[in-house]
């Protein structure tokens, strides 16, 4: 019923070679100064990657407003951005980074060290909502011998530092209230915001490499999927970057004026227990909670053939992912047997705080039924995104709760005891740590398997299903990413014909 990954490696690939092709070939003045009209249910919160902007900041900003020293391709692969070289010890504990000496700021100012120095220390600090706050508490010093080199001195190894270092946006130091300016390096510089509506990106002249092939990018933004598909169906925007229901497909599928590409997701569904309190702090009580699921079920009714089960935090794009979804079994009787081995032969009730937005309502209506037939009883409260993100994730005030994590290699989160959903598991910690410090990469995926299995015997959450990638694109398009990996959205490639 699922795509097959080998397959749906050739569909992205037919995509992407449909998506190079045009019956019309516009003149560069006109594709220069084109406008790109996309699509998105994910309006930003604020401006800033380390004050809550949330996913949207990182699909309209990352790579075309802001840079990093590294780049994360489509396809997951760090590459030197903003970085010209560098150099690591001999012990894996200093890195020298040299920067690239012909970049500049959208406010003029030239980069400089300092510049990422202060970028960095903006996600270490303490007020930083970052996610990937915890991933760089391996820095012990930064120094800037002089402009164009920073040398970062680590406690001990780390071999994702560059990797994490890619989700760093380098910002100008000078720069204040940078939750609704911006002052990057990117190709592309912020026209205007209108919360609620529209966010406009115009491409930067003065931009220190391959110029933006578009004139403008205006991201528009919709509270429901429908009202985003009528959108692209009468030409109001030119592409949407994820399509949220299969049903939606049917009325592009069979019109020539349309793209449908599937790429890859690295987006996992949660059903997440806050592990601290009663009854979630009991390993068998989430096991039987993950029993009477019917994640399959859930997945057709939601996504139809499209998405992939997942048994961990790990989607199969990452390099220590095991098949793990036979290890918490849709099996009523079993959840049941769970329940009363653990003290709860009658269930128990629980609110479950739901985001407000698709498809979490759908999803935890769903849950309650399922739950039901063991005799848990789902109260459902459903939130705003700010909401959530204020009571789940800042102040942990919550027993269960539905969410999507959009990064790929985040399954070290489980190691980390303070992160939202308070997991914690010793030996976890331990093989996370070791991970981390790893010689090699084969050190490295060997211990985080060992991570993936330990979290899935402990069901330290749900994983409900991994979202598929589907991009919609008027055919007059190319150039568009088509992977979902940590809502970036490239827009500086596209162009239209």
């Amino acid at each position: 019923m699922k795509t097959p990954l080998a397959l749906a490696a050739t569909i992205v690939g037919a995509a992407l070679v449909l998506a190079g092709c045009s019956s019309s070939t516009p003149s560069a003045e006109d594709a220069a100064d084109a406008t790109i009209a996309i699509g998105s249910l994910y309006e930003p919160q604020n401006l800033s990657n380390t004050q809550g902007g949330g996913q949207g900041v990182t699909e309209a900003f990352n790579g075309n407003v802001y840079e990093g020293l590294y780049k994360l391709t489509d396809d997951g692969e760090v590459e030197p951005l903003l970085a010209a070289s560098e150099e690591v010890s001999e012990d894996g504990l200093t890195y020298t980074i040299t920067l690239r000496d012909d970049v500049t700021f959208h406010s003029g100012k030239q980069l400089t060290s300092a510049d990422v120095k202060a970028s960095v220390e903006a996600v270490t600090a303490e007020d930083s909502k970052s996610a990937r706050k915890s991933a760089f508490s391996v820095i012990s010093g930064i120094e800037t011998p002089d402009d164009t080199t920073v040398v970062f001195t680590l406690s001990q190894r780390s071999i994702s530092f560059l990797y994490n270092l890619a989700y760093i946006w380098i910002i100008n130091a000078d720069a204040e209230d940078l939750t609704t300016t911006e002052d990057g390096t990117g190709p592309y510089t912020l026209e205007e915001w209108k919360q609620g509506s529209t966010l406009t990106l115009t491409r930067w002249d003065d931009y220190w490499g391959e110029p933006a092939a578009n004139g403008e990018v205006v991201f528009t933004y919709f509270t429901e999927a429908t009202a985003q598909n009528n959108a692209l169906l009468t030409g109001e925007i030119d592409v949407i970057t994820s399509i949220q229901s299969p049903d939606a497909l049917e009325q592009f599928a069979s019109n020539d004026d349309y793209t449908i590409s599937e790429g890859t997701s690295t987006t996992k569904e949660l059903l997440a227990f806050n592990d601290r309190v009663a009854p979630f702090d009991n390993a068998l009580v989430r096991k039987a909670v993950y029993s009477a699921i019917d994640t399959e079920k859930l997945l057709t009714s939601i996504w139809g053939d499209y998405g992939t089960l997942i048994g961990s935090m790990v989607p199969p794009t990452d390099p220590w992912y095991e098949d793990l979804t036979d290890v918490n079994p849709y099996d009523v009787d079993l959840a049941k047997q769970q329940l009363a081995e653990a003290g709860y032969p009658d269930g128990f009730e629980f609110t479950l705080d739901t985001p407000s937005y698709d498809p979490h309502p759908v999803v935890a209506e769903f849950l309650q039924s399922q739950l039901a037939e063991v005799g848990i009883t789902v109260n459902i409260n459903t939130i705003s995104a700010d909401e959530w993100y204020t009571k789940v994730f800042q102040e942990r005030d919550f027993e269960a709760t539905l969410q999507e994590h959009v990064n790929d290699r985040d399954v070290v989160w489980y190691g980390n005891p303070d992160f939202y959903w308070g997991y914690d598991d010793a030996q976890v910690q331990q093989w996370v740590a070791e991970a981390e410090q790893a010689a090699t990469t084969d050190e490295q995926t060997a211990l985080l398997k060992q991570v993936n299995e330990k979290i899935a015997a402990d069901a330290a959450s749900v994983w409900l299903y991994l979202y598929p990638q589907i991009v919609v694109a008027s055919s007059e398009l190319s150039g568009y990413p088509v992977n979902g990996l940590n809502s970036q959205f490239f827009a500086y490639d596209i162009v239209k014909s």
